[in-house]
């Protein structure tokens, strides 16, 4: 029981202490990759502790190299033979189903989203190649629509849009500044990763971790492909940009330059801020590399 309430304490630590902590840190801001994957960790450690935590529960006091859970502690510390286990009873297979559906609780969300996201491009794809036209030297599809707006659709058939409106108030440097963002998008296959945090939210909604997680994460996503624009392009020309097509709305699926937290990312590019240090480097690392595991020290113990 005392390995339960620990594992139950440190979920709950992940779940809804640490994530308004990191938040309202400001590394993030200089390094939005390496905060995508800490808020990848801290899911994936509140999925892992809270597992373990009611794995426990149901198994009672006994010890984890009992019962059907010592397969992954045997499969990954122990390589001396074992006896041979009877049949499992009832409590051993809740003790092992219990924390299966637990991991699994975002799998339908996943699943939902994942389908309805590719629907939605589907039908954008469909109707772009009746609609739209390719811009000669920018390779992007231009639609006749008067309110500025830049986005992406990914999948087989990514496409880069561009409305009409946009064309009409962005200079050529501006244009291709976001195009660079959009196409940021797309090689770093930022969609997946929207599909994948937003059905954790949805799977633990009410949960501290399951909101700030994808706020944060759609946010930073967003900061990663601002800087991969700004290799090319100026600041003050990606600001304008930025500003220019902030009040155009996308298509469901698709991922906008104006994107979400435009007055964040505005106030980052024209005042970026200075890297974490070697040391806060380390920490951040390690931090981020130890947190799924430290639930497993519970029950690896002697």
């Amino acid at each position: 029981m005392i390995t339960a309430v620990a594992l139950a304490a440190y979920a709950a630590l992940a779940g809804a202490a640490v994530p308004p902590l990191l938040a309202r840190a400001r590394w993030p801001l200089a390094a939005p990759g390496a905060a995508v994957l800490a808020w990848l960790a801290l899911m994936t450690t509140f999925l892992v502790a809270t597992a373990l935590s009611v794995h426990h529960l149901v198994a009672g006091e006994r010890h984890p190299h009992d019962g059907l859970m010592a397969l992954l502690t045997v499969c990954l510390l122990e390589h001396h033979p074992s006896p041979v286990p009877g049949p499992p009873t009832p409590g051993d297979v809740l003790a092992v189903a219990a924390p299966v559906v637990v991991v699994l609780l975002p799998l339908p969300w996943l699943a939902r989203g994942v389908w309805r996201a590719r629907r939605a491009r589907a039908r954008q794809l469909d109707t772009l190649t009746l609609v739209g036209r390719t811009l000669p030297g920018y390779g992007v599809t231009v639609v006749d629509h008067g309110v500025p707006a830049v986005y992406c659709l990914a999948g087989r058939r990514s496409r880069v849009v561009v409305t009409r409106g946009a064309l009409d108030v962005l200079s050529d440097a501006q244009l291709r500044a976001v195009v660079e963002h959009e196409r940021a998008h797309l090689l770093g296959r930022h969609h997946l990763l929207h599909v994948l945090v937003d059905a954790f939210s949805r799977a633990f909604r009410g949960l501290p971790l399951a909101r700030l997680a994808r706020e944060q994460t759609f946010l930073l996503l967003e900061m990663i492909a601002d800087d991969r624009a700004l290799r090319l392009h100026s600041r003050d020309v990606l600001a304008t940009a930025m500003c220019e097509v902030a009040a155009g709305r996308t298509p469901r699926a698709a991922l906008g330059a104006g994107g979400s937290g435009v007055l964040v990312r505005l106030c980052r590019v024209l005042d970026p801020q200075p890297r974490p240090t070697r040391t806060a480097w380390l920490c951040i690392v390690a931090a981020t590399l130890a947190a799924p595991s430290l639930p497993l020290l519970a029950v690896c113990g002697p």
